[in-house]
């Protein structure tokens, strides 16, 4: 019964570590599941014959002060009585023996022991693919670390990073006998990603494509099942489609893949075959998020001590009189612990790596121009005009054959004339649709191309993308805004674990704090857009991960409007967050009536931002008549400003001419600053700007004709409403209302914006949940308003990003106005955006391969490294090359990788030179394609280096031929016209130190897969 029992327990932590490895899933080829598979069978040796056995092998070691040596004690004690004639049942020292023995635990009930908690343990944490961050006392009693610090928002996936792609819908496989593969693909996919919402009382759901529900590819290895993911109406439910599913394929199933019906049974269904299991785990897949565990080895190690603590090694039960019983326990937990720890360590690198490739900055796509015909030279008029796929674009976006005759200034025809393009110089050119020598040649033209750049949009995941453009962006932005998916009962973003919130919190945080590095010290503001549901858990997160920040909130009321919600209140309102450097005057609302505003002179600056070690010159007296008070100003004169001496005590008291000296001091005696520097405050005092109240306050005087008021904390108006000037407003930009739910209203925006960057014409404004593009669009409204140049970034993953997102912004940059579609007038804007498309987390994973050298292979047959290999380093080095082929760099212009786009893997060219651009934060000044040679000049935000890159491909360019360019472009490493210089392949170039132990002259593939891999947690 004992042998019985102990099968058990081990069969049952063989299952558990089967569902944990992922070994249970053999059958599954995409993603992670296809690089467990290369390694199962090894995986499973090591499990089975090398780290199980270990149980045993530990406890045997321990148990010479367990019951063998009590055997053997007892053994030689009845030997020797029987030896002596004496009955052994009667010797003391046989009983004492026989006694032990009998309390004793046997080395086959610890090992038992042992398998059952190591099965119990990690089943305890593990869940649905996901470790969750739970620590359990007992049974459903859960506890939250706490550790003194302040009270904070915690929940159970925040050490965790939330995975959500659209590409995720669009892999999945599975192998079968016969060397045979099943792949279900999508026909025309679209997906509610970040903030496009559902359409009331509708949802996705998976069907089956009738049309075409089974292929055959033309080898006969590979069987298609097509569904569709499209709107249904909530009452259809998702397990009656997957049943229609599986009856238009079994009849419709070629023989030669019949396997697909083979039993695949559970306890619940005996008859369920591998193809419905297989479309269930489909659609269950798409149908939840996932994580990737920031610290799996370190959470793990540490809830394993406390679980021995609390539920193997009971202290209060240990008997330490009994030598036997407690080395048994200890034994079974050093056993416990030893296989336990080498678990962990290999689940931590299957973790990390994933962890790795999560972070690791993923390669640009493509890259593309939308360019206005004002801005390129006639000289290219005739290659354009002869461009029918740019012709095609143009009717369908701007309506050119539709136009009335009195819009157009040259009648339209075909061919196009060039007379026709001088009379539209708002027609966008998009570069897509030419060649690579006509794009190269055109942004030539360019002496100053990211600053005559007005928009950049990026097709991508949103944590990918900020983490690829921070280090060029870092401290860019005046305003980081979000409209995030609002997790309403209408409207949730799809969760597991029953962590709705959880979930939610988890998309929001590593993406917020990337946002936030991209702000402007002192003056960038973060905003997002919310409803009743999430906002206090929303305002708390920001208010936790802002340091140094405050909260604003501000009510937009839909007026009118007749509101949301099933019960109680209804909802006619949503908010605006505003976190705001703390201290610093940056919201202004309307502009007042007359140009005057008066705000305190004192900013709040305590600790490190006093004057000594924050901003000294913002630290000065304000000298004050104090005798008279001007009744008709309401003030006394202000004499003059004093500057103290740094580092010394600064003078207190009235000055020597008996004037009173006001410093910035706080109620409680910090030192404070002024929000004038001392120049600025001198200027201030001369042009009768600043003013002293009876109560001895400074206060600052503002004058002019963009003077603001302070925000309005409840905005209510109708042009508020989604509906009226979103939904409403596309239908007249595309003449349907269909193409974007609920997307948000562009005076909502248009006053976000102006609210943040009122003073400041060069602003920035980032989006990274840009859905239908409404950001970009405002601030285009505003740059035609106030003549301004703020520019933006929008960054939005969903397949609409090519439907709705890019187009909106082409189309309202050539007319300002639109009904059903047509331009009303030509009220556009010279304008030049770029555009361009990230590689995906599915891309990196769909693109590993792993491969040990021979090399490798030889050493580790006869090593006894070859288990730590296997547990720590295994994926990491034998997936190098895949990752980053440095080999290939020898021709940069042609690095391809499979990349998934509209459910089709394709052998895709890899921008590297814009990849390498954003990777060491390059502003690009100009870009040209000279000889062979790609030169990019620029400025890098991360040290402000004028920086030269020479890209060329070396099987074709020699270092004598890069030498000889060098020397015909007049460059030098010796001058002070570039501080650094980025070559790729080895060359002669001559090279200098700059300091710091740096070279002037830089190897591009040595730098490139430094930054590429520089994954420091978010």
């Amino acid at each position: 019964m004992a042998t019985e029992i102990n099968n058990t327990n081990y069969q049952k932590l063989k299952n558990v570590l089967k569902e944990v490895f992922q070994l249970d899933q053999a059958d599954l080829d995409f993603g992670i599941y296809r690089i467990m598979n290369q390694k199962r069978e090894e995986i499973t040796d090591f499990l089975d014959n090398r780290l199980l056995p270990q149980v045993k092998e530990v406890l045997a070691a321990n148990s010479s002060g367990n019951n063998t040596k009590i055997q053997e004690e007892l053994n030689t004690a009845i030997e020797q009585a029987k030896s002596l004639g004496v009955d052994p049942n009667t010797l003391p020292k046989v009983k004492e023996l026989q006694s032990k023995l009998a309390s004793s635990t046997s080395v086959d009930a610890l090992e038992q022991e042992v398998y059952s908690h190591l099965a119990n343990f990690f089943k305890r944490y593990y869940k649905d693919g996901d470790f969750i961050s739970l620590r359990r006392y007992k049974k459903d009693v859960y506890a939250i670390p706490y550790e003194g610090e302040e009270v904070k928002l915690h929940w159970a996936n925040h050490d965790q990073y939330y995975i959500k792609t659209s590409e995720y819908l669009k892999n999945y496989g599975f192998k079968i006998a016969g060397n045979k593969s099943v792949k279900i693909e999508l026909k025309e996919a679209s997906t509610e990603q970040n903030n496009n919402k559902e359409q009331s009382g509708k949802e996705r759901r998976f069907k089956i494509y009738e049309e075409q529900a089974v292929e055959v590819s033309e080898d006969g290895n590979t069987l298609t099942l097509n569904f569709t993911y499209e709107q249904h109406d909530k009452k259809v439910k998702q397990d009656k489609l997957m049943v229609e599913a599986l009856t238009t394929i079994v009849s419709n199933l070629p023989s030669e893949f019949n396997d697909v019906l083979a039993l695949a049974p559970t306890e619940k269904n005996k008859k369920r075959t591998l193809l419905e299991k297989h479309l269930n785990d489909f659609s269950a897949r798409n149908t939840f998020d996932y994580f990737i565990h920031k610290d799996l080895g370190g959470f793990l190690s540490r809830e394993l001590d406390f679980y021995i603590k609390n539920e193997v090694l009971y202290l209060d039960d240990i008997n330490t009189d009994n030598e036997q019983d407690f080395t048994a326990q200890l034994s079974k937990v050093k056993a416990l612990k030893q296989v336990a720890q080498k678990i962990i360590t290999f689940l931590a690198q299957l973790e990390n790596f994933q962890k790795k490739l999560w972070l690791k900055k993923k390669f640009v796509v493509s890259t593309n121009y939308c360019i206005t015909l004002d801005k390129i030279p006639e000289s290219y008029y005739p290659e354009i005009a002869a461009n029918n796929d740019q012709l095609e674009e143009w009717k369908e976006l701007f309506k050119i054959h539709e136009i009335k005759d009195d819009l157009l200034t040259v009648a339209y025809s075909e061919p196009l004339t060039i007379d026709f393009l001088k009379s539209q110089p708002y027609l966008v050119l998009d570069t897509k649709f030419f060649s690579q020598e006509f794009k190269e040649k055109l942004l030539a033209e360019f002496d100053d191309l990211e600053k005559q750049t007005n928009g950049l949009l990026i097709n991508s995941e949103n944590f990918q993308a900020l983490n690829l453009l921070k280090k060029k962006y870092k401290e860019k932005a005046n305003l980081a805004y979000i409209d995030p998916p609002y997790n309403t009962d209408a409207t949730p973003i799809l969760y597991k674990n029953d962590y709705k919130d959880s979930s939610w919190l988890s998309l929001l945080r590593d993406r917020m704090v990337l946002g936030k590095m991209l702000l402007k010290k002192e003056v960038g503001v973060f905003s997002a857009a919310i409803d009743d549901i999430e906002v206090a858990n929303l305002s708390k997160l920001m208010s936790q991960e802002f340091d140094n920040y405050e909260l604003k909130k501000a009510i937009v009321q839909h007026y009118p409007g007749s509101g949301t919600g099933r019960s109680n209140i209804t909802r006619t309102h949503e908010y605006n967050l505003f976190m705001v450097p703390e201290g610093e005057d940056v919201l202004r609302g309307k502009v007042t009536r007359d140009g005057f505003r008066e705000r305190g002179f004192r900013r709040a600056g305590t600790g490190e931002n006093n004057y000594r070690t924050g901003r000294p010159n913002s630290f000065f007296a304000v000298v004050i008549d104090d005798k008279i008070f001007d009744e008709e100003s309401e003030s006394y004169k202000i004499i003059r400003v004093e500057k103290p001496p740094i580092g010394n005590d600064y003078p207190k008291g009235r000055t020597k001419d008996d004037f009173l000296r006001i410093y910035p001091i706080g109620s409680d005696g910090s030192e404070r600053v002024w929000s004038l520097s001392y120049e600025g405050a001198k200027d201030a005092i001369e042009n009768q700007m600043l003013k002293c109240s009876r109560n001895f306050s400074v206060i600052r005087i503002y004058f002019d004709e963009q003077a603001r008021s302070l925000v309005d904390s409840i905005w209510t108006n109708s042009k508020f409403s989604a509906t009226t000037f979103g939904t409403n407003l596309l239908k007249d930009i595309f003449a349907d209302s269909s193409l974007f739910s609920y997307p948000k209203s562009l005076h909502t925006m248009e006053t976000v914006i102006d609210t943040v960057t009122h003073d400041d014409t060069n602003s920035f404004v980032i989006d990274f949940f840009a859905g239908s593009g409404t950001t970009g669009h405002a601030v285009q409204i505003l740059n035609r308003k106030n003549k301004s140049n703020l520019k933006f970034l929008l960054v939005e993953m969903g397949t609409y990003f090519n439907i709705v997102t890019k187009p909106r912004i082409l189309k309202t940059s050539y007319s300002n106005n639109w009904s059903k579609g047509l331009p009303v007038d030509y009220s556009g804007m010279s304008n030049m955006y770029k555009y361009q498309d990230i590689e995906s987390y599915e891309d990196s994973l769909n693109n590993l391969t792993l491969k040990a050298s021979t090399n490798q292979s030889n050493l580790l047959a006869n090593s006894n490294f070859n288990d730590e290999y296997l547990l720590s380093y295994m994926l990491d080095v034998e997936s190098r090359d895949s990752l980053l082929n440095i080999d290939a760099f020898k021709n940069p212009f042609n690095y391809k990788l499979n990349i998934t786009r509209n459910n089709e893997s394709q052998e895709t060219v890899i921008d590297l030179v814009e990849t390498f651009n954003y990777l060491i934060g390059l502003h690009v000044k100009t870009i040209q394609t000279i000889k062979g040679f790609k030169v990019i000049t620029g400025l890098t935000n991360e040290r402000g280096e004028e920086t030269l890159v020479i890209w060329r491909n070396t099987e074709e360019k020699s270092n004598a031929d890069l030498n000889d360019f060098f020397s015909k472009m007049e460059f030098s490493t010796r001058d002070t016209e570039f501080d650094r210089i980025y070559v790729n392949g080895d060359n002669h170039l001559e090279n200098l130190k700059i300091g710091d132990e740096k070279w002037k002259v830089v190897l591009i593939e040595e730098e490139f897969t430094k930054r590429m891999f520089d994954v420091q947690d978010v």
